[in-house]
């Protein structure tokens, strides 16, 4: 039997709020749901964004929380939209008789230009004559034509809750994702390894674009040049794959797979995909995946602005006929819009093969048969969208098709990429509406949370799981509130694209999902997820209806220890995982046989047998 990917546990931050639990889905849907439902995620914005709730949820407190969360104006914690700073190089020009300065000699170059002459030396302080032309650069500050950002929200800093010393931004916003999401489980990790080998867990997690803030890349490329300093840790924190090495290094202690996967904006799934891999072959029993990025950075955002690829504040007053920037509504997928809409973001979820999450008795939130990727093949233009995600969709809708059985997709909606801009809303739509076409699909739903929380480039697709899992636990899927039409070149004969909330009364009437992504370069996936109650249904046929008895019995205690955790973090904030030195092991610590190693930190060993599928070639 090939293993299930089941979904046990998830936890991030976004510009929604905290991901574990729903809350960060219900900011989305708030609209939708009851005072009842909403205050326990009202507690935990205002417990992040360091709000007093002394006086009881106010209407006022309620509306700061409002306006401090979702697509919003820059905040000055990233930069200053109206002052970015820049320099211009310009060519001084002595004139005839030169000129004269003093400087301390330590900011001089150490090789001084031919035309400077030290004429004066007091104490640390020498006079220069220059003579000739000198070149300069003159700061500069001007309004950034970009003033909305996806944020997390307005006062919350992961670097404040543990000793992050410099961390880039993204990685302390992953320590505080994972962390939410391992203590989400209801499950100490502790017992996750006494029922399984060291080397059957893996991690797979990471930045599509490394760590691109000044504590990273950034002050690592332009220091030098700006007359900053550079750090031992710049270079070593930058690389894409390090919220997975500080997920094994300081936080679960793991000896398993790890790296990441990257494939722009499609790489949640990349990684989802290599979980899911490992896990269908046997080769790990639990995995966490997960996606951090941090691109409200002035260069990263220029980057994206000189391709085009951003709504900037102009575009936006053209499209409302304003003088006034709706920075709100800034993201508008499948409408009349302009550009896509950079967001930070933080996602992980965790996995297990089904026996395990039986065994254990985790609560199991929905399943991942499968996730697709494929190429666009030979392009024009390497940015421009390609054939593959027709492959991805196709392939997808296939597999939930013979799941779920005849009639099946039409209790599926798809979680769009959606990016807000005109060749997406063109692309992806004729791809969604070609294969509901060819399935019989006549109003198939289509949502698309980017409205919500931006594109977070490497971690969107994990926006998008987030909030489905939260549909099949209130039973509302967020409607694109951004949009008050559907631009007239996109494609809807057999799309549903929803406008607004729609209310399904019963979670269960949708028994899956197709979350899809597409990335610069032609990287395409898409991601069959099934439903919570769809994978209890199939795990009984697979394990008979005694095993799905003993499971909810087990899970008692289990959903009893998520839910007194969560009215914690509500309460207290998320206890950050960060163990810096911890159970540190050196050669004395393994023990090496030609049937198996053991490590001093781990109950069970590391089989070394040998096994292999290659029987037929010996």
């Amino acid at each position: 039997m090939t293993a299930l990917p089941v979904i046990v546990g998830f936890g991030g931050v976004n510009a929604a709020g905290r991901s574990a639990f729903h809350h960060g889905y219900r900011r989305m849907v708030e609209s939708a749901l009851s005072e009842r439902s909403m205050a326990p995620t009202w507690e935990s914005l205002a417990q992040m964004m360091g709000l007093d709730t002394h006086g009881g949820l106010t209407p006022e407190l309620i509306e700061l929380m409002r306006q401090g969360t979702l697509v919003r104006r820059i905040e000055k914690v990233h930069f200053d939209v109206d002052a970015v700073l820049s320099q211009n190089r310009a060519d001084l020009d002595a004139g005839q008789g030169g000129f004269l300065f003093r400087a301390k000699r330590s900011q001089l170059p150490s090789h001084l230009p031919d035309n400077w002459q030290i004429v004066r030396e007091e104490g640390k302080t020498v006079s220069i004559q220059v003579s000739g032309v000198t070149t300069a650069l003159f700061p500069d500050y001007n309004a950034y034509p970009v003033t909305s950002a996806g944020q997390s929200p307005n006062g919350f800093s992961a670097a404040r809750l543990y000793r992050s010393m410099h961390h880039p931004r993204a990685l302390s916003q992953a320590v505080y994702g994972a962390s939410d999401a391992i203590q989400s489980l209801g499950i100490d990790w502790q017992d996750i390894l006494r029922h399984v080998r060291p080397d059957e867990i893996a991690v797979y997690a990471g930045s599509a674009l490394g760590q691109a803030d000044a504590a990273g890349f950034g002050g690592l490329y332009q220091n030098s040049l700006t007359g900053g300093r550079t750090s031992s840790k710049m270079m070593a924190l930058s690389f894409a794959e390090m919220a997975a090495d500080f997920i094994n290094g300081y936080m679960i202690n793991s000896v398993g797979s790890t790296g990441t996967n990257i494939g722009a904006c499609a790489t949640f799934l990349y990684n989802l995909r290599q979980g899911v891999m490992d896990i269908q072959a046997g080769k790990a029993r639990a995995v966490i995946v997960g996606n951090t990025e941090a691109p409200v950075v002035p260069a990263i955002m220029e980057g994206f602005n000189v391709m085009g690829a951003l709504a900037t504040d102009e575009e936006l007053k053209k499209l409302d006929g304003s003088d006034t920037v709706h920075n709100r509504r800034a993201c508008r997928p499948f409408s009349t819009n302009a550009g896509f809409t950079i967001a930070e973001s933080s996602q992980f979820l965790i996995l297990m093969d089904d026996r395990l999450a039986l065994e254990m008795g985790a609560t199991i939130y929905g399943s991942v048969p499968d996730v697709f990727v494929n190429a666009d093949a030979n392009k024009k233009s390497i940015s421009a969208p390609g054939v593959g995600n027709y492959i991805t969709m196709a392939k997808t809708a296939a597999l939930l098709n013979n799941l779920l059985g005849e009639g099946g997709l039409r209790q599926t909606f798809v979680q769009a990429h959606g990016t807000g801009t005109p060749q997406n809303r063109v692309t992806e739509s004729h791809i969604l509406n070609e294969v509901a076409r060819l399935h019989g699909l006549d109003d198939w739903a289509v949502t698309a949370v980017k409205a919500y929380v931006g594109h977070s480039l490497g971690p969107a697709a994990g926006d998008q799981i987030m909030s489905t899992l939260g549909v099949w636990a209130e039973g509302v899927i967020p409607g694109i509130t951004t949009i008050d039409h559907i631009a007239s070149d996109v494609h809807h004969s057999h799309l549903n694209i929803l406008q607004d909330h729609l209310d399904l009364g019963d979670p269960a009437a949708m028994r899956a999902c197709l979350v899809n992504s597409k990335g610069f370069g032609g990287n395409n996936s898409t991601a069959a997820l099934l439903s919570p109650q769809e994978t209890l249904t199939m795990l009984g046929r697979r394990h008979g209806e005694k095993a799905l008895t003993d499971y909810r019995s087990r899970n008692e205690a289990v959903a009893a220890a998520q839910a007194d955790y969560d009215a914690r973090a509500v309460r207290e904030g998320v206890p950050i995982i960060y163990r810096f030195g911890e159970s540190v092991m050196d050669d004395s610590d393994v023990s090496l046989s030609l049937n198996e190693l053991g490590l001093s930190e781990f109950q069970q060993s590391i089989s070394l047998d040998g096994r292999h599928p290659y029987d037929d070639l010996i």
